[in-house]
């Protein structure tokens, strides 16, 4: 590769418009390069989160902090920004370049780097003046200088376009592997007949697939590209030859591991081992171009993944769709289920059959849906996780009308007013076994799909692991294990529709049905307030009250007469579709600029209900860590029922209340009722997409411990005493 001059500085065009949170592109000949911002305003945060995007043409490409043997990385003089106190630059994993024995370390095509800007005075606005100086490389070299400039006003902002992509890329840089199931369990050195070799053990759960290593030591140093080997237990040792250096013992390095998706980045000073390592004889050498996450366009990682860890993950998937029908989100639409098993006592077998098979196509069916919708909102750039649709004030109120107009049917105030295939399920002739009702499958395919949606705000034990996973991945990926999901939670209803006498030898449905199905019915209407409250937290109290007085209209129009009311299924009509155009235009009711303000944004934690719970702050953790404090991380959401037990059952009950209180212990709490780029990158560095989320910091747990879905007392406490190690130790 020959070094070429460059004909002069490259500028974005001034004069060019571009979206809030954008700078304009400056094209060069090789590619553009330009910032985002993850909001389109400051949002009175002390902390902006940027990318510096690049678009690369061809085979061209741009280089790692650590470039290898040729290149250099891009520099920023951010003079002439105004309001910028500072930035810190971060790095994604890299790719291995090889060319004629020369190695180098970048990213070809495109990558963004995440730059998080520290805001002199988040009540001004920021100016971003960036002069970028960077190499890319193809055949030859060209070094390159671009001005880039970006204004993000002080005041509320919402997320941009770019939020999922700076998620993305913050996601690909590094961290101890904890939230990837990497654990670094070895780093030591070997005498080899050429002088020290580094040994690095990793063990990775699932396994490492397609690894690399990345090894940064002190001036006129270098390493040989890794050779790997691994172990039927999870583990793979990696080793790299040093050159410059007589011995490697105690001498600081930074390691690098990247495997895909997942990375794991560690400072180590290796101490000397006896002999090789028994996988030694198995080491193949690894070839440059290994697979990296695209955290630019949404690219999928080019690896394939190997078929025993797909094969799982989709394990995991089935398991975790079969917990998640224990979980306590399904206690809301736990009527629908009962009501499903019981109207079939004393029925036909086959009648039961034909109907569990529905329900269960009826939820394999929605999270068919689900997966859909995750593979095009990723696509689109946005950011996605699990539950999300319970931010969404639509769904919210379409979910208030199909339970309203449920628990109105079960409680007798209709027939067949509505569409068959919705009421068929709560209709008596759906539930009387072995009815003649032709709607009343379509209606068990219905339950099920409404069951699914309502059921799915929360995590669970294997769910999130296999989620996760696949959101990282590509649409097939994702695609296989939602579908591995629903048919997971669909089991209970397979295995019924196999033995139908589990449903028909329950009592023939008489009398007593009528007061279960009123019993069921303000069960339902007991949801559909619930989800009003939920609501509540994400549109004016005035459209929540609108709302709820357009659902007692509704239920209203059937309780009257039909002598006195002939147009009741019309005015119930008129009334739920009254109420989805609620959140249309809810932001213009009195109380609509409170929303989303500074108690929602941070944490929704108003100072009535805070206590000592402070908004989770993500940058604050390691200094609270430096100062010898533990910090315990809280994710929640008013509609993550799982969230609410975990509180009630854990958290605010002694001994674990009692310890969260205690002096030197920093209780943070995020809210994540309502979308926020800032929550939902924080749970993508460590690999989860769903809550709940709890994580524990400290002294001895500096990146910390993520702690499982459903909490125990002795989890907690068992993290607490884990990150407190250093200091406990200290004191004694």
């Amino acid at each position: 590769m020959g070094l070429v001059a460059p004909s002069g500085a490259a500028r974005a065009d001034l004069g060019a418009w571009a979206p809030p949170g954008t700078s304009a592109w400056a094209e060069t000949p090789e590619g553009r390069v330009r910032l985002i911002a993850a909001r389109g305003a400051l949002n009175d945060a002390e902390t902006a989160r940027l990318g510096l995007q690049f678009e690369m043409k061809d085979d061209w490409k741009v280089y790692w902090r650590s470039p290898g043997d040729a290149g250099y990385p891009p520099t920023i003089d951010w003079t002439g920004s105004a309001n910028l106190a500072g930035t810190e630059m971060l790095w994604p994993a890299p790719e291995r370049f090889s060319v004629l024995g020369i190695q180098t370390l970048g990213y070809k095509h495109g990558v963004v780097y995440p730059i998080h800007a520290t805001v002199a005075d988040p009540s001004r606005g920021l100016r971003l003046a960036a002069s970028v100086d960077y190499l890319t490389c193809a055949e030859v070299c060209i070094p390159r200088t671009v001005n880039l400039t970006m204004d993000l006003p002080a005041g509320p902002g919402a997320p941009t376009a770019h939020a999922h992509t700076i998620n993305r890329a913050e996601s690909a840089v590094p961290g101890d592997g904890a939230a990837h199931g990497l654990t670094l369990t070895e780093a030591v050195t070997e005498t080899g007949p050429d002088g020290p070799v580094l040994r690095v053990t990793v063990r990775g759960e699932p396994p490492l697939t397609h690894p690399d290593l990345f090894i940064e030591g002190p001036e006129g140093s270098w390493f040989d590209p890794p050779t790997v080997a691994s172990g039927d237990d999870g583990t793979t040792v990696l080793w790299a030859k040093a050159g410059g250096l007589e011995s490697l013992a105690g001498v600081p390095l930074t390691i690098t591991v990247a495997d895909g998706v997942r990375g794991l980045e560690a400072a180590v000073a290796p101490d000397p081992v006896a002999g090789p390592h028994p996988l030694a004889a198995q080491a193949e050498p690894v070839a440059a171009g290994a697979a990296i996450p695209d955290p630019v366009r949404g690219a999928e990682p080019a690896a394939p993944v190997a078929a025993g860890t797909l094969l799982g993950m989709v394990g995991f998937a089935l398991l975790g769709g079969l917990i998640l029908n224990l979980m306590p989100c399904v206690l809301p639409v736990l009527s629908l289920k009962v009501l499903g098993l019981v109207g079939h006592g004393g029925g036909a077998p086959a009648r039961a059959r034909a109907s569990f098979l529905m329900s269960a196509a009826g939820i394999v069916a929605s999270f068919a849906v689900l997966g859909a919708v995750a593979i095009g909102v990723k696509a689109a750039g946005i950011a996605v996780g699990w539950g999300i649709q319970f931010q969404q004030p639509v769904f919210l109120v379409a979910m208030i009308v199909l339970l309203s107009l449920f628990a109105a049917n079960l409680w007798g105030l209709f027939e067949l007013s509505l569409p068959s295939w919705l009421t068929g399920a709560a209709h008596a002739g759906a539930v009387r076994a072995g009815g003649d009702d032709p709607h009343s499958l379509w209606g068990a395919f219905g339950t099920g799909a409404l069951a699914t949606l309502l059921a799915t705000p929360c995590s669970a034990p294997f769910l999130g692991t296999a989620v996760g996973f696949a959101l990282s991945r590509g649409w097939m990926e994702i695609a296989l294990i939602f579908l591995a999901l629903g048919i997971g939670m669909a089991l209970p209803y397979l295995l019924v529709a196999a033995r139908p006498g589990l449903a028909t030898r329950l009592p023939r449905p008489g009398r007593w049905m009528v007061w279960l199905k009123a019993v069921l019915g303000v069960a339902l209407a007991g949801t559909a307030v619930w989800l009003l409250t939920v609501l509540a937290a994400q549109v004016p109290p005035l459209a929540a009250a609108v709302v709820a007085g357009l659902m007692a209209l509704m239920v209203l129009a059937f309780v009257l007469p039909r002598e006195r009311l002939p147009g009741r299924a019309v005015l119930a009509g008129l009334a739920a579709v009254a109420a989805l155009a609620v959140p249309a235009w809810a932001g213009f009711l009195p109380g609509a600029e409170t929303v989303g303000g500074e108690a929602v944004r941070n944490g929704g934690l108003g100072p009535a209900e805070s206590g000592d719970w402070q908004a989770l702050d993500v940058a604050a953790i390691p200094d609270f860590v430096a100062e010898g404090r533990v910090v315990f991380v809280d994710v929640t959401a008013d509609w993550c029922v799982t969230c609410l037990v975990n509180k009630r059952v854990v958290l605010d009950r002694d001994p674990v209340a009692t310890r969260l209180a205690a002096d030197g212990l920093v209780r943070m709490r995020g809210d994540w009722t309502r979308p926020d780029s800032g929550i939902a990158a924080y749970l993508a560095r460590h690999g989860r997409y769903g809550i709940p989320f709890n994580a524990v910091y400290g002294p001895g747990a500096p990146d910390g411990l993520i702690l499982p879905e459903l909490l125990t007392e002795g989890v907690v406490l068992d993290a607490l005493d884990r990150a407190g190690a250093r200091t406990t130790a200290a004191g004694s």
